[in-house]
């Protein structure tokens, strides 16, 4: 079932269209979210220009895909290009493919935007395993993450379409909470160093920057995900609705990424099986006007290792996410209620020794 293609798709080139704003989900990640609100302020007051990217983006007829010599995106196990779609696995179980590029990025600001078409036989969370995009140290090696290899170097905002801890949870004869369970398709983000495992058990809770459900499973209407890397902000959003808006998914300031990754597409299947299309990558170049400082600090700090700023306490605000508002409410009231006692009871103290300490001198 190939995608329909589109007439036209439209960009603005400083606002990348209209926007339906995700809510956060707890306090921790709010609080995260206000330790670094000065640099994400201070990233929107930047205007950016955007340029296509031609030979980083993969679009109609793929010519010369995968043929060596010829193009600069290489195919992978089971991938195959037909007319309408590069297609990554087939509706058949047991299956991963990928396609890759040749070249390494060494874009300091970038944008992503991937056209992409999940659909099969199965029914709900009768379906898997989802496709995976890449920019990474690593390219073209085979492994368990969505196809690519476990423990990679780099940015993976994968988009899960099967439940794995939902369903071991069950045999279990476990559930999840209403605050924690989560509704699938779910994609999410992970930033690696090399040595931080994908946790598939558990569909990557442990090590994602966040995410939203999708539902993009055997849409009629053109899918989309918007991955923006600009001033050390990683911003992902998605278009499922058909009518040309971006929603937010993610957006994580201090995300430190090093130049000279590759980009790529990957995707298994398992047991459950769909097709994973990709219809186009389209890479965006973004010039932003940065101060003199600004550009000497850039330079003196070379990024060697992916890595992320505050990531304990993003790490924290995920732990926590379960909490409801009530839940909330009552944390923050209660703890300043531990601060207004602890308060008091130091001013008694202080009022004691005070007096106690005027009378040694009477």
């Amino acid at each position: 079932m190939a995608a329909a293609s589109m007439s036209h798709y439209y960009r603005e080139p400083r606002s990348p269209f209209r926007r339906k704003i995700m809510t956060f989900k707890s306090y921790w990640t709010f609080a995260f979210l206000i330790c670094t609100a000065s640099k994400c302020l201070a990233d929107d007051d930047h205007e950016m220009e955007e340029f296509l990217k031609r030979e980083y983006s993969l679009s109609k007829p793929y010519q010369g895909v995968g043929s060596l010599g010829s193009s600069h995106w290489e195919l992978m196990g089971d991938s195959m290009v037909t007319t309408e779609q590069v297609r990554l696995t087939p509706d058949m179980q047991s299956r991963q493919g990928a396609v890759w590029s040749r070249l390494p990025c060494h874009l300091t600001d970038w944008e992503m935007q991937v056209h992409f078409k999940i659909h099969g036989q199965g029914k709900k969370n009768l379906n898997g395993d989802g496709l995976a995009i890449w920019y990474t140290k690593e390219r073209a090696q085979k492994g368990p993450v969505f196809g690519n290899m476990d423990n990679f170097t780099g940015l993976g905002v994968f988009v899960d379409t099967y439940p794995n801890e939902e369903k071991h949870l069950e045999a279990q004869k476990k559930r999840y909470t209403p605050r924690t369970q989560r509704i699938f398709p779910f994609v999410l983000a992970m930033v690696g160093n090399g040595s931080i495992s994908y946790d598939h058990e558990r569909d990557g809770r442990p090590t994602e920057l966040g995410g939203c459900n999708a539902m993009v499973r055997n849409l009629k209407h053109d899918t989309f995900l918007f991955i923006r890397y600009v001033r050390r902000r990683l911003t992902v959003m998605i278009d499922i609705d058909g009518q040309h808006e971006w929603r937010d998914c993610l957006d994580i300031p201090g995300v430190r990424l090093p130049k000279g990754y590759y980009f790529g597409a990957t995707a298994i299947t398992g047991d459950l099986s769909d097709n994973h299309d990709i219809i186009s990558l389209k890479l965006y170049q973004l010039t932003v006007l940065r101060s003199r400082k600004e550009e000497e600090e850039e330079e003196e700090e070379e990024i060697t290792i992916p890595s992320v700023d505050n990531i304990e306490l993003l790490r924290l605000g995920q732990t926590e996410e379960g909490m409801s508002g009530l839940a909330i409410f009552f944390t923050v009231f209660f703890s300043m209620l531990g601060c207004i006692f602890l308060i008091v009871i130091g001013l008694v103290v202080y009022s004691h020794w005070s007096e106690s300490r005027r009378k040694r001198f009477y």
